[in-house]
């Protein structure tokens, strides 16, 4: 067998943060396929980096998929434990943290940025009930997280792949759904948001389809936005250009 370097492999990217959060923590030990979201690159600022050279250690944790989370061990106590996947900057998340102290919220997300700042909004506002997850959802649901482990779970205007051809990757897919029922414990709410209204449409499709989920609403359709999702900078901006929000909670059968 040859040493000679391989030219189609690409060279590993050297981690912005040597023990903070790394590039791609899974590697190749996970297959192929097509995801749901794309890493975003821009500049971590100064407060950023600091809050993730200081506290990554303590709170946060790479998507490596070659262990299973004790959540308990994690967070340091038994309080039931909501994921929410794809968390932007992190204000809504830390809001909700502060707003219900005995929920414990595990966010997951790739923006390097984002990490950062929600490890220093939680900081600020002394929570301790706050993780912050970098790397693909997916993998943590998969091999990290055991059978109804979650208390809930969050996805807050994913990704909307607007072109046709790109409806693939969204990430509210039946095959999705198996897996969050798995994880989810009987009784937990799943809930989305989105102001794509054509996303809307096909999670309520695909939500209202699925044997092991059950509509929050009676009458099956949207639900208002609960008091206790906050509204958020990049909601407000929609709102400000006539988009329309929709919430669906659906509850784990």
């Amino acid at each position: 067998m040859s040493d000679a370097p391989n030219p189609s492999r690409r060279p590993a990217r050297t981690p912005r943060f040597p023990d903070g959060p790394q590039p791609d923590p899974a590697g190749s030990h996970h297959e192929r396929r097509i995801r749901s979201f794309q890493p975003r690159r821009s500049r971590v600022t100064t407060g950023q980096a600091d809050a993730i050279e200081r506290l990554w250690a303590r709170w946060g944790l790479d998507i490596d998929g070659h262990r299973t989370l004790d959540l308990a061990e994690l967070f340091g106590d038994d309080r039931p434990v909501v994921l929410e996947i794809g968390f932007g900057m992190g204000e809504a998340t830390a809001q909700m943290a502060a707003d219900d102290p005995e929920t414990n919220i595990l966010a997951v997300d790739v923006h390097t940025p984002g990490q950062g700042n929600l490890l220093n909004l939680a900081e600020k506002s002394g929570l301790t009930n706050v993780r912050v997850a970098n790397g693909d959802a997916i993998i943590l649901l998969r091999e990290m997280l055991t059978p109804d482990a979650l208390a809930g779970l969050r996805v807050y205007f994913p990704d909307p792949w607007p072109k046709k051809r790109h409806h693939k990757r969204r990430l509210i897919q039946p095959e999705f759904l198996d897996l969050a029922a798995d994880r989810l414990r009987p009784g937990a709410v799943l809930h989305c948001a989105t102001d794509w209204e054509p996303y809307a449409e096909q999670m309520l499709e695909v939500l209202t389809a699925h044997p092991r989920f059950e509509n929050t609403r009676p009458d099956g359709h949207f639900a208002p936005r609960p008091e206790f999702r906050p509204l958020t900078r990049f909601e407000g901006q929609g709102l400000d250009k006539g988009h329309v929000v929709r919430d669906l909670l659906f509850r784990r059968i």
